[in-house]
C-alpha cells in the first residue's frame, strides 16, 4: 500500500473538473443570495450573524477531533478577541480560548498571503495551552505519524504521513503551490478546486503532532474566502460533523491516489451544503432580532435571561428544551416561580410547551 506522497508524481494531482459544472451554478446562486441577504442586515445583526458562525465552526471543528467545549467559553473567547466583551470574563477551559482566538485570527487574515509563518502562528494560538505538543512547531522524531483507529492490538492504519524530516520541505512546496494557484474573483470552479485540494494536500503532509484537522479546515476556510475575495459566512465543520464517517472515508481514499476527482466533488458538495446551511443560520439570527424586539417588554428579568439562554444555543436550540429545573438553575429562583414564569411565557406565545407533568419542556415559538 502506497500513500499519495509516496507516488512518483506527488504532488501533481489529476482530476476531471467537468464534474463541478452544475454544482458551480448552484454555488454561485447560493453565495449570491447569501451576500444579498447579509448586505440587507443592519450592522448590529451582521455582527451577531458573524459571531454565530464563528462559534459554530469553533465548536464543531473541535468536536470532530473529540474535544467538547462549552458554548459559553467559546463565545466569551471570540467576543474577547473581537473586542466586544470585557476581557476580564472568566473562560473556564483554556483550550476553548485557543480555538476561539483562532477563528477570529483566520477571519481577519483571509486576504493575507498564506505562509508557513501564518500556519505556525495559527497552530501556536490553537495549542497555546496544550501540555503535550510544541505550539507552532512542526513535528520531530523518528516515529512514523500514523492515523489509526481500533482497540489496542487491533489497530487499523488509515494513513501514514511523510516522515518528520520531510515536513519542512513538503510545507515549503505546499505554500508555493498554494500561492502559485491564482484565481480570478468570479472563477467559482477553480475556487472550489483549490479549496478542496488545499485541505487534502495539507492533511496529507500532517505537519504537526496534533491539531492538523483543525488547522486544515481553517486553511480551507481561508482559501475559499481568499478566492472569493470576501470572508465566507459558513461553517464547513458543522456540515462535516453531520456525517463524520463519510468525511474520513473520502479523505482516506483520496490519500491513496493522485487522481482526486471524487474528492474534489465530495468536498465541493460539502462546501455547497455548508453555504445552504449558512442561509438558515442568517434567517434564524434575523428572526431572533424580530422576536426579541416584539416580546422583550412582555417579559420580566428572569424570563428574559431564560429566553436569551435558549437563543445562545443557536439554530439547533436548547437540548431537551427549557424545563422548570433548568429555569431554577439558570435564574436562581424557586420551583413554583419557575413553573409560573414558564406558563406565563407559554400563554404569551413566547414559548411552546411539549409533554406533560415532570416531562414538560418548552421551546421558542419562532413561527
Amino acid at each position: 500500500m502506497k500513500y499519495n506522497w509516496q507516488l512518483p508524481n506527488w504532488p501533481k494531482f489529476i482530476f476531471d473538473d467537468s464534474i463541478l459544472d452544475s454544482l458551480c451554478i448552484d454555488f454561485a446562486l447560493e453565495t449570491g443570495e447569501m451576500k444579498g441577504l447579509v448586505d440587507s442586515l443592519s450592522t448590529e445583526i451582521q455582527q451577531e450573524t458573524i459571531l454565530q458562525f464563528m462559534i459554530s465552526e469553533a465548536i464543531k471543528t473541535s468536536e470532530i477531533e473529540g474535544e467538547f467545549f462549552s458554548r459559553q467559553d467559546v463565545m466569551s473567547s471570540i467576543k474577547k478577541n473581537l473586542g466586544i466583551e470585557d476581557s476580564s470574563g472568566h473562560i473556564r477551559d483554556k483550550n476553548a480560548q485557543g480555538i476561539g482566538k483562532l477563528m477570529v485570527t483566520v477571519r481577519n487574515s483571509y486576504s493575507e498571503k498564506l505562509s508557513e509563518f501564518i500556519i505556525k502562528q495559527w497552530h501556536a494560538i490553537l495549542m497555546e495551552y496544550s501540555r503535550y505538543v510544541s505550539p507552532g512547531e512542526y513535528r520531530v522524531g523518528k516515529e512514523s505519524m500514523q492515523i489509526v483507529s481500533g482497540s489496542f492490538g487491533k489497530e487499523i492504519i488509515h494513513f501514514e504521513a511523510p516522515p518528520s524530516v520531510q515536513v519542512p520541505h513538503e510545507m515549503k512546496e505546499f505554500i508555493k503551490w498554494y500561492n502559485d494557484f491564482e484565481i480570478k474573483e468570479t472563477d467559482i470552479k477553480n475556487a472550489l478546486i483549490k479549496t478542496s485540494i488545499s485541505h487534502l494536500y495539507f492533511e496529507s503532509i500532517h505537519p504537526f503532532e496534533d491539531g492538523n484537522g483543525r488547522i486544515g479546515r481553517a486553511i480551507a476556510e481561508k482559501c475559499l474566502s481568499d478566492s472569493l475575495n470576501r470572508p465566507v459566512l459558513m461553517s464547513i465543520s458543522s456540515t462535516i460533523e453531520q456525517d463524520k464517517k463519510r468525511y474520513y472515508q473520502s479523505l482516506k481514499q483520496a490519500q491513496r491516489t493522485l487522481e482526486i476527482t471524487d474528492w474534489i466533488f465530495y468536498f465541493s458538495k460539502l462546501t455547497l451544503e455548508s453555504q445552504k446551511n449558512a442561509k438558515q443560520t442568517v434567517l434564524f439570527t434575523l428572526n431572533k432580532t424580530k422576536f426579541i424586539d416584539k416580546f422583550k417588554n412582555m417579559m420580566n428579568e428572569r424570563q428574559r435571561k431564560a429566553v436569551f439562554k435558549i437563543f445562545e444555543n443557536g439554530i439547533s436550540g436548547f437540548e431537551g428544551g427549557m424545563t422548570a429545573l433548568k429555569y431554577v438553575s439558570l435564574t436562581k429562583t424557586s420551583r413554583a416561580t419557575a413553573t409560573r414564569d414558564l406558563q406565563d411565557l407559554a400563554e404569551k406565545s413566547i414559548l411552546t410547551p411539549r409533554g406533560e407533568g415532570r416531562s414538560r419542556s418548552y421551546d421558542l415559538n419562532l413561527l
